[in-house]
């Protein structure tokens, strides 16, 4: 029997602080999809066609299979720059502002 994606499952995007990232690089380990450092040492996060999201704020959906990769991601970074947050409400649910 298969099981079905939960129907309450919120969209998320997620973007990076650059101002605190310390490019320890804990986050492109985790999801590699998501994040990669650039060449100024820096973490930025990246969009489906695998482009890096340089903008200021700059956020990009977060991949359901990927959810627990970038919540570790948030949990890991030393730098606590990776927000999560919820589309519909702007609310952050994972990152140094969750509530």
């Amino acid at each position: 029997m298969q099981q079905e994606a939960p129907t309450g499952a919120e969209a998320l995007v997620v973007w990076i602080d650059q101002d605190l990232c310390t490019g320890d690089g804990i986050c492109a380990q985790y999801a590699p999809e998501v994040f990669e450092l650039d060449i100024d040492g820096l973490a930025y996060v990246k969009n489906a066609q695998d482009e890096l999201l340089q903008d200021k704020g700059a956020a990009t959906p977060v991949p359901l299979p990927l959810l627990t990769d970038v919540v570790d991601s948030a949990k890991e970074c030393p730098g606590e720059c990776i927000h999560v947050r919820r589309v519909s409400d702007s609310v952050e649910v994972y990152g140094p502002d969750a509530g």
